[in-house]
């Protein structure tokens, strides 16, 4: 990729209040940035939420990107994990045409294959479930397309930065007053 389109992975340690998905997400839809990615869950705090938005674009929208995020009230924290060594995964589930007989069994090695597991089994189609990087999931999609995808749905991109300090952080409260 070019430093033009690089793909930057934020992560925003939020306050878990109605509306903090909406006020973020409509806030860089306000100001044109896109994203390509955007996943939000609570954390081993209940009072906190982690989102993880993937932001394409150069360091400069990098920059924006961040700076817009800790103007709101309810972020706490902002890291660019993209800056360290990261752990990233993604989750599928799609459903695949599938009659019982020679073709199940491709679809099983396949499945197998990409560490992959079957979650229902109908008919005439599977369920499958895939985690892992975007690569992977990418590739089995084009794998199993012959096959004839009846449905399919993904999770934004989720992310850790591995053991050790983070690099790329802003942190605009002190810990106690994030955890109340």
């Amino acid at each position: 990729m070019t430093q033009s389109n690089y793909r930057h992975l934020l992560s925003a340690l939020v306050q878990n209040v109605p509306g903090v998905l909406a006020h973020i997400s409509g806030m860089l839809a306000s100001r044109g940035f896109n994203i390509d990615s955007l996943a939000v869950g609570e954390t081993e705090d209940p009072k906190l939420s982690r989102m993880t938005v993937v932001v394409v674009g150069d360091n400069s929208v990098l920059e924006q990107v961040r700076k817009q995020l800790e103007k709101i009230v309810t972020v706490v924290r902002v890291f660019d994990i993209s800056s360290n060594d990261f752990v990233e995964r993604d989750l599928l589930l799609v459903k695949i045409s599938a009659p019982a007989g020679g073709v199940r069994t491709e679809i099983r090695e396949l499945v197998d294959i990409f560490r992959g597991k079957v979650v229902d089994v109908g008919p005439d189609e599977v369920m499958i479930e895939i985690s892992g990087r975007e690569g992977k999931v990418q590739a089995f999609i084009e794998r199993v397309r012959p096959y004839g995808i009846r449905e399919l749905v993904r999770t934004g991109r989720i992310a850790m930065v591995r053991s050790g300090e983070i690099k790329g952080g802003s942190d605009r409260f002190a810990t106690d007053t994030a955890t109340g």
